[in-house]
């Protein structure tokens, strides 16, 4: 009996300790319960907006060179400006070519002078080498502007220092000529101290260019001829020069305006191409096709001779007739009635 008691005992020591057991392990479960952490609110981002971009402009090729049927002006500029327009499924190139001078042999120059000239642009009849304006109607530049574009593309590359085309000039000292930079002494001490900002750069550095308006004056240099096998007088233009104010004297407080330089001198048959598919401003016809090289060689402006191949030193006018501009004046048109007397001489009666 005492076994069987002291079993019953044991059985319920071991009851009670296994209901206290429960107990814990389920206060331990709402413990951990209490403690789970909150579950945030996702952050909804909004898409970003597309803006509409505008849509790019059509580039039609032009029919015609005439802004009447031009359907968009920038297609327009730009394919006037490669001289191309479309024919049926095909682009075809409007440049021209010059009529090319004939052959003339030594033996057929029966007589000859070399004469320098000057153009003043100032004169009424001289201003259409002097207009610039790009415009959508009619695309005119002034000769100046022509030559200095047609140069710097390498369209025209026989450019030499002087009259006498022994020289050549390189697109650096072309530039040189016609561009100046100035930088103030505020700058160059900014610069020094190493403080200088793109802003102080900018203010501190003046650039100055000599463009159309600051060229006044042309030169020509040409050959006066008689061709012995049509017995007639003729021209043949060699060689032309810009002249401007030197940019090294712009901006400058006592700089003579009036003191020009020669800029650059072209080879005349090697801009004839050029300047035959450059139309000349017509301010009574916008839609005259009279070109630079038919007016240059049709003699269609006002010039002085300045010098001449006769003999008296250098041949220019002012060296052998000093400080007399009327002088020099009536020197040039003595000059110019000797050759038209060279064509006459030719006939008798």
């Amino acid at each position: 009996m005492r076994k069987i008691l002291f079993l019953l005992l044991a059985l319920s020591f071991l009851g009670v300790n296994a209901q206290k057991r429960k107990r814990t392990t389920k206060k331990r479960v709402n413990t951990t319960k209490a403690a789970q952490p909150k579950v945030e609110t996702p952050v909804v981002i909004a898409a970003p907006v597309e803006v509409a971009k505008p849509e790019p402009i059509a580039d039609e090729p032009i029919n015609s060179m005439s802004i009447l049927n031009a359907k968009s002006p920038e297609s327009f500029r730009k394919y006037r400006e490669l001289g191309m327009i479309k024919q049926g499924d095909s682009m075809v190139s409007t440049k021209v070519d010059p009529l090319k001078y004939g052959f003339i042999e030594d033996k057929d120059v029966l007589k000859s002078m070399v004469t320098w000239e000057i153009i003043d642009l100032n004169e009424k009849i001289n201003q259409p080498f002097y207009h610039n304006e790009d415009g959508l109607v009619s695309q005119n530049k002034s000769l100046y502007q022509i030559l200095l574009d047609a140069v710097n593309d390498g369209k025209i590359k026989e450019v030499y220092d002087d009259e006498l085309f022994s020289t050549r000039l390189t697109l650096d000292q072309i530039a040189k000529r016609t561009h100046n930079t100035k930088v103030s002494d505020y700058l160059i001490d900014k610069i020094n101290a190493g403080t200088a900002t793109e802003e102080d750069k900018k203010a501190g550095t003046d650039v100055y260019q000599t463009t159309s308006e600051n060229v006044k004056l042309l030169k020509i240099k040409g050959m006066w001829y008689i061709d012995r096998r049509d017995g007639e007088m003729k021209y043949r233009l060699i060689g032309i020069c810009a002249m401007g104010q030197d940019p090294a004297t712009m901006g400058q407080q006592f700089a003579n305006k009036d003191e020009l330089i020669d800029l650059f001198w072209v080879y005349y048959p090697d801009a004839r191409k050029v300047l035959a598919n450059n139309i000349v401003f017509n301010n009574r016809n916008l839609s005259s096709n009279i070109t630079y090289d038919d007016l240059l060689n049709a003699r269609r402006f006002s010039s002085i001779i300045y010098k001449v191949d006769n003999g008296l030193g250098n041949g220019v006018i002012k060296d052998y007739i000093p400080k007399d501009a009327q002088a020099q004046l009536d020197e040039s048109d003595r000059i110019k009635n000797q050759i038209l007397q060279m064509e006459n001489d030719m006939w008798s009666y």
